[in-house]
């Protein structure tokens, strides 16, 4: 009955994330790149909606990163960097993933996802018990008390913390071997054949290799930058120095990375080609606990103010910190496929800015006027995939819901501060003057917002389909609209209409899309 109950789990994900890359394709959102050559493994487009959406992700971040903090400031990097840059960053001898092979499939696998993944599974046995538990307590039901005491479920949190931190130390240790008998031990198979059947864990480099030059025998060989946070401590003490900034300050930037994934997989989740947005906090050594945890509820806040569901984020503690950092920790979020890394938060210390230092024969300190010395900062990191966070908002949102006529309707409930569109305009028929109408709300409207014009179809279908687009507002042009200068508003996600003039839909429009309004939240 328990293997029953987690094949169907399991399978429901899978249907549930299906229905999220097609949705993607069918309204607009994410295109498989070069489709029509068959496409790229793990390289995708982002389509007319995508692009929106993806924007307004991005400035949404920006605004509270930047904008809300007098003493963060951006920087823009660029994608090629000094080929020492990847060596002082340990880019070039350390950034490996384990990988395995299964010898009957020909399949490669990342060693680490597939313990992480068997660990998803003991963790969807605590889901059920606790489902099976809330549903027989009731009201009077205890989340936290159960998980505690429950001894089946403390035996399957114990077993998923065994595991892990040994995965955790022997990746440490680059004890490859221990790695590949913990995945015997577990009896981890193949997902798709079943066999277990495994070759030796082998570290591979995620590096994208180019070149710079004019002629092949004089090109200087580069690399596509793995993450955009080199970029800003090369420029510390540029932006420093020209922006009089003092400690403590951030440096913010969001760009494109490049990771040679072989195991790229989950859609948009792992991709090579991906866009970052990062911030690093230059603090004064011996600062770096506050720091971390006051970036950990900031951060967290900034998440939960999108109104995606408390119980869909988590924290998870790092078990193997990189070479760089003292402390580390995920927000992870519950993607359809489980929970999985969202944001990174790093105390990374002050390996950075020392290695360049020893690297470039450059001095990188920041001298404090106040207490009359000068000592490399320490750094505080926050790093999440922009793209990671575009597959969290875009399928959580995307929800079936049974309507009281016994119909279905698919809606895509985007955060209204994020959506493509914030509104539509419909006239309810294509004659008698209500297109006119309907166009001159459109002409005054996008001026201020991305506004969508629909005329084709029953207007019911249009009400569907926007809903399916994810835009908050439809606004009806109807023959009483030439009378009385009104029109009707139609709410996505409660689907209630109501009666409104004209001159206020500016005002109603900014009350459900302000930024102002949503930040506010944290």
């Amino acid at each position: 009955m328990e293997r029953f109950y987690i094949f169907v789990l399991m399978a429901n994900q899978d249907d549930k994330f299906k229905k999220v890359i097609s949705h993607a394709k069918e309204y607009g959102y994410v295109f498989q790149s070069s489709e029509i050559y068959d496409g790229l493994s793990a390289v995708y487009d982002y389509a007319q909606n995508g692009v929106e959406l993806k924007k307004n992700i991005r400035d949404y971040w920006w605004r509270a990163m930047v904008q809300m903090h007098d003493n963060i400031v951006g920087l823009d990097a660029s994608i090629f960097m000094h080929p020492t840059t990847w060596k002082a960053s340990g880019h070039v001898d350390a950034f490996n993933d384990p990988l395995i092979d299964n010898k009957d499939s020909k399949k490669r696998y990342r060693a680490d996802v597939l313990i992480e993944d068997y660990c998803a599974k003991i963790e969807n046995k605590i889901d059920k018990e606790v489902a099976k538990a809330a549903k027989r307590f009731g009201e009077a039901f205890d989340k936290a008390e159960f998980v505690s005491t429950n001894p089946r479920v403390v035996g399957y949190q114990e077993k998923i913390d065994s595991i892990l931190q040994r995965m955790g130390k022997s990746l440490e240790k680059e004890d490859l071997a221990d790695v590949k008998a913990l995945i015997e031990e577990l009896e981890i198979a193949d997902p798709l054949t079943g066999s277990k059947n495994w070759t030796e864990v082998k570290q591979f480099n995620l590096m994208f290799g180019t070149k710079l030059g004019a002629s092949a025998e004089h090109a200087m060989d580069l690399y596509l930058r793995p993450e955009t946070a080199q970029g800003i401590f090369v420029n510390f003490l540029n932006v420093q120095k020209s922006g009089r900034m003092k400690i403590p300050f951030g440096i913010a930037q969001t760009g494109k990375a490049f990771r040679n994934e072989i195991v790229a997989r989950q859609f948009i989740f792992r991709m090579r080609e991906f866009e970052q947005m990062e911030m690093q906090f230059f603090i004064k050594p011996g600062t770096q606990k506050t720091w971390f945890e006051y970036w950990k509820d900031a951060r967290m806040k900034w998440h939960k103010s999108l109104g995606l569901g408390e119980e869909n984020y988590r924290f998870h503690d790092h078990e193997k910190l990189a070479h760089y950092a003292d402390a580390a920790t995920d927000i992870e979020f519950k993607f359809p496929f489980g929970f999985k890394e969202l944001e990174g938060i790093h105390s990374r210390t002050d390996f950075d800015l020392k290695q360049h230092e020893e690297f470039s024969g450059k001095k990188l300190q920041y001298f404090d006027h106040e207490e009359n010395t000068s000592y490399t900062p320490y750094v505080l990191e926050t790093s999440i995939g922009l793209d990671r966070m575009f597959l969290a908002v875009f399928s959580n949102a995307l929800q079936e819901e049974e309507l009281e006529n016994n119909t279905t309707r698919t809606v895509l409930k985007l955060p209204a501060v994020l959506a493509p569109f914030k509104a539509a305009v419909l006239p309810l028929v294509k004659k008698d003057g209500l297109p006119e109408v309907a166009q001159q709300i459109v002409d005054e409207l996008k001026w201020d917002f991305n506004i969508a014009y629909d005329e084709k179809d029953a207007v019911g279908r249009r009400y569907r389909r926007q809903d399916a687009n994810g835009t908050p507002l439809c606004i009806t042009v109807d023959h009483d609209t030439l009378n009385d200068n009104s029109v009707t508003i139609r709410y996505r996600d409660t689907m209630e209409q109501k009666r409104v003039k004209i001159e206020d839909l500016r005002d109603i429009i900014k009350q459900e899309v302000d930024v102002k309004t949503w930040l506010k939240k944290m």
